[in-house]
């Protein structure tokens, strides 16, 4: 479904040229959760950047569902891509109802979104997705900015799963909350992945929520894959995978 092909991208600093992806090759298939680990500058979040248009690679490919990620293609490819982020990406001010509707934001002029000027069928859709991803019905009016950091990342999901994507990229989703809540918000994706068939990139710095949560672990170093194969099947992290991540 994501299939990446020789990827680069470099960048230009006052220091000279900085290679944040080497050349990278990944493919991610529908239904599956796929956890990508590594350090701070490893590369992740400009892998996930490029996959999502917001940055063009030097050389490579990037396709979806087929589709070549080209200047021509990205604005309706962006379309079936949901996003997750660290710092929810919320409008603190609007409800949480308002801020799920906001995924559908390529679908409708934006002086709908402008004035909240939203249809009942609408309006219903993004209540059915907030308590799909576990938010009572009192949650649905309260300011985005009135919810606890987990409440926010479950309306960031909802907002992301009302596109009715193929894709889903999280970037670090849980790096701000605590490990429960975190867990929380790993099965509501790995439930994404598996019952909605959606493909889903998810970048972690916990080892072990990656062991726990994913089908499949990548470790990104320097820009480079280190390794990319299937999660071990109990919630310890094999002994293989942790020789792999003592550098971690």
């Amino acid at each position: 479904m994501l299939s990446l092909n020789s990827v680069r991208k470099s960048f230009r600093n006052k220091h000279g040229t900085v290679t944040a992806v080497r050349g990278v090759s990944l493919q991610v298939q529908r239904g599956e959760l796929c956890v990508m680990l590594g350090n701070s500058g490893a590369g992740k979040s400009t892998l996930l950047k490029l996959i999502s248009g917001q940055l063009v690679p030097d050389s490579g490919e990037i396709k979806i569902n087929g589709q070549q990620m080209l200047p021509q293609t990205r604005r309706r490819l962006q379309r079936g891509i949901g996003m997750v982020h660290q710092h929810f990406e919320l409008i603190g001010r609007l409800s949480a109802l308002d801020n799920v509707l906001l995924g559908k934001l390529p679908w409708i002029p934006w002086t709908r979104s402008l004035f909240q000027r939203w249809s009942i069928e609408e309006r219903a859709e993004a209540c059915r997705w907030l308590e799909k991803v576990g938010l009572e019905p009192q949650h649905a009016l309260r300011r985005a900015e009135q919810l606890s950091g987990g409440q926010q990342q479950r309306v960031a999901i909802a907002r992301a799963l009302i596109r009715q994507p193929t894709l889903i990229l999280a970037d670090e989703p849980v790096a701000s909350l605590d490990p429960e809540t975190g867990r929380t918000v790993l099965t509501l994706l790995r439930s994404a992945a598996h019952e909605c068939d959606i493909a889903v990139l998810c970048n972690l710095h916990q080892p072990e929520m990656a062991s726990e949560f994913a089908d499949r672990i990548v470790h990104l170093s320097d820009g480079v894959i280190k390794f990319d194969r299937a999660a071990p099947e109990s919630n310890e992290v094999s002994s293989k995978i942790q020789s792999n991540l003592q550098n971690y």
